[in-house]
């Protein structure tokens, strides 16, 4: 078996893999040893078959286990010898194709991107801020105020007063298309708050102003993408009756409002919102730390990049924003889509500070267990409300979206990693403050 060396520009690498023809035979030659006492023809007791025989009947099946079997070998032999790591998965292409026989050697043309070296970085010079954020009364009171609007009451208005946005109206209705009423078009003493938008597009605007007793057709056409075909697109009238007007009354502030949120008493709802509050907090000011550990490791360290890892990454940031940007676009019939200048920019920053981190990672042997897999699929699957099991035995079944999941897992281990090597100082903000940071983030 030879390995010729055909290409070497920068991290480009190209190879000729030569596996001769008696390489090959003897490999159909062991495979047939290994299957002999296993095998079983009339005429032969079992493990007796002749070898000739055997090679008659399954030399050509096991020639493609052989000649796969060889260069795999061939490639592995390769990266060990080497030390070569492809970015990612290497281009093998058969010279000759399907005009080989049996009898010649066989070449193969391997080409690849190999990983480039990475240099090791001082995590000690590394200097972050953790940004700390207490919840004060007013957020609790405001949080308490949402609760509270949340566990809203409705009370019926004065007599003749008419339905503000927000209100609750109380409705009989029938609709029709075309003068036909249509299944699941009707309904009696339905409430309906004006401005929540869970009826069609313009419906509940066209009865802001009614008062009890009136009777209103409420035209409106349904979307092009509503669930039922038969009324997509389609101009409706609903034939509306006001039975009653109702105006939204806040839950009061008091224990009772604690107990119905399962909390003791009012004094132990706020315990538990500052809490909660905290908590969101620290998320956010771990966004911002993050981000600005990124950043000082983008600027630490410089290395060439695998063309085709940013080429993959540049088209995918170009597609991603490409759908944000058209999100009535739900398919992928819309052509190709050229990454700019500025998607390779960020592709770049991407794929080098991945490279970087996976490579601490390594040295640093840190690893994503399987419990911490388990949650993160539990996670994810309840996403999808009533398809959970379906969802976690698509995850087992398919290498691809487990990796989707660990790769985000592994990322944030391996940054609280380097943040527990750099130097991190506390500093108490408010909450403006780090709202400020955040959306900051955004505009990077």
């Amino acid at each position: 078996m030879l390995v010729t060396e055909t290409l070497k520009d920068g991290l480009k690498r190209g190879y000729t893999i030569t596996v001769t023809a008696a390489e090959l035979d003897a490999k159909v030659h062991e495979k047939l040893l290994e299957a002999q006492p296993d095998v079983e023809i009339k005429g032969f007791r079992k493990g007796k078959v002749p070898l000739a025989i055997l090679k008659k009947q399954f030399g050509t099946r096991l020639m493609g286990d052989a000649m796969q079997d060889a260069i795999d070998g061939a490639m592995k032999g390769h990266f060990d010898a080497t030390g070569d790591r492809p970015a990612m998965q290497p281009d093998v292409k058969m010279v000759g194709g399907d005009a080989w026989k049996e009898g010649q050697d066989v070449v193969v043309e391997m080409t690849y991107d190999a990983l480039p070296p990475i240099p090791e970085i001082d995590a000690g010079k590394i200097k972050l801020d953790r940004l700390v954020v207490k919840a004060d009364d007013k957020s609790v009171d405001e949080a308490l105020a949402n609760l509270a609007a949340t566990a809203q009451s409705f009370e019926d208005r004065k007599k003749g007063a008419k339905a503000k946005d927000g209100d609750q109206v109380v409705i009989d209705f029938k609709g029709s298309v075309d003068g036909e009423l249509f299944e699941g078009g009707s309904g009696e003493d339905y409430p309906l708050v004006l401005g929540s938008n869970s009826f069609i597009p313009g419906f509940e605007a066209q009865l802001v102003g009614a008062k009890v007793g009136d009777e209103i057709s409420v035209n409106v056409t349904f979307p092009e993408t509503y669930g039922a075909k038969h009324l997509a697109g389609k101009a409706a009238v609903f034939a509306c009756t006001v039975k009653a007007v109702k105006e939204p009354k806040p839950a009061e502030v008091n224990d009772e409002l604690a107990k119905k949120y399962g909390a003791e008493d009012l004094a132990a709802l706020k315990g538990q919102i500052a809490e909660r509050l905290e908590a969101e907090y620290k998320g956010a000011a771990r966004s911002v730390m993050k981000r600005a550990l990124l950043d000082q490791l983008d600027a630490m360290v410089k290395f060439d990049l695998p063309a085709n890892l940013v080429e993959a990454e540049a088209g995918q940031i170009a597609h991603q924003l490409y759908h944000e940007e058209h999100p009535e676009d739900h398919g992928h019939n819309h052509g190709a889509i050229e990454a700019t200048d500025e998607h390779k920019s960020l592709a770049e920053r991407r794929v080098r500070l991945g490279l970087l981190l996976a490579e601490i990672g390594r040295k640093a042997e840190v690893t994503v267990t399987d419990a911490e897999m388990t949650q993160a699929v539990l996670a994810a699957a309840r996403q999808y409300p009533g398809q959970e099991r379906q969802f976690f035995e698509f995850v087992q079944k398919n290498p691809q979206m487990q990796q989707q999941l660990r790769a985000p897992l592994f990322e944030d281990k391996v940054v609280d990693h380097i943040v527990g090597l750099a130097k991190v100082s506390e500093k108490t903000i408010s909450k403006e403050e780090l709202q400020k940071a955040i959306e900051a983030l955004d505009e990077i």
